[in-house]
């Protein structure tokens, strides 16, 4: 083989390494089954940030503007080329398309909530439109029968009326309240149940839990779990003593703005947990 051939046989070998690394499974982080990123597109990265660190929950607030999707808190802070599809959607289809259709390689529950700011009804419509568009990797509800996908969409903020007869396809579930927990509605129509911490609770991690207060956590806690809901507070303080009484209580999803932080806790506290078996 002459010297040319070889390097053309090193050149043809790298190409096919690189491509062999490009598409095996993201392994990254170990999957927080607890890290909520709020407000996740106020990141630097979003989504990928979160991803980073192993959050398996990310909330986007979107507004409808001339038929798409931007993403941000408020009008003054959206531009065209921040749309829930290149920020979340595409991303996450790659994602799962690479990692043998889930998210994290052995992780299977990811939620993506979508905190609609503009009219309900008419980001609704849209929004199925959209999102059949991604249909592969989403959480499916056919005729009340659920067809478990890598990515489980829920509707927050401006939660549209739906009907939950309704036997069409359906690409999303709603984001219940505290004053839902008795409500009927199955699991998979009403998937989450959150709140404001502050509507419920005063503490704010100073000094221990009032006995009051922890027992109220803990039969909302109960109450959503016995219905196959899972849990998630806003707006609460961002501090370990809190994160500690979420986690004891068994809150689903621990909301922050403050991604190494939440991560670095949660992995210490499960560190701490397996010590102690």
């Amino acid at each position: 083989m002459t010297a040319r051939s070889r390097a053309a046989a090193m050149t043809l070998f790298g190409l096919l390494a690189a491509v062999a690394v490009a598409s095996g499974p993201i392994r990254g982080a170990e999957p927080l089954a607890n890290a909520h990123a709020h407000n996740d597109y106020w990141h630097e990265r979003p989504l990928l940030d979160a991803l980073d660190r192993g959050f398996k929950s990310v909330e986007a607030d979107v507004y409808l503007v001339d038929g798409r999707f931007l993403v941000g808190h408020a009008r003054n802070e959206l531009r065209p080329d921040r749309t829930l599809e290149s920020l979340y959607l595409a991303p996450l289809a790659r994602r799962v398309q690479q990692n043998n259709k889930r998210v994290f390689p052995k992780s299977e529950r990811f939620f993506l909530l979508i905190d609609i700011k503009s009219d309900a009804q008419e980001a609704s419509e849209q929004l199925r439109k959209v999102l059949s568009e991604y249909a592969d990797m989403l959480t499916l509800v056919d005729g009340g029968k659920v067809q478990p996908g890598a990515v489980t969409v829920v509707v927050s903020g401006n939660r549209p009326r739906v009907d939950p007869a309704d036997a069409t396809h359906r690409y999303f579930g709603l984001d219940g309240r505290v004053s839902d927990l008795d409500s009927n509605v199955p699991a998979h129509f009403m998937p989450m149940i959150s709140d404001n911490w502050t509507s419920h609770f005063t503490w704010n991690g100073d000094g221990p839990m009032p006995a009051g207060e922890r027992a109220k956590l803990q039969v909302i806690v109960s109450k959503a779990h016995a219905a196959k809901r899972v849990v998630r507070f806003w707006a609460t303080p961002e501090n370990e003593s809190v994160w500690r009484e979420l986690r004891s209580a068994g809150v689903d999803l621990i909301g922050t703005d403050h991604l190494d932080q939440l991560a670095a806790f949660l992995r210490a506290d499960a560190d701490k947990s397996t010590s102690q078996q």
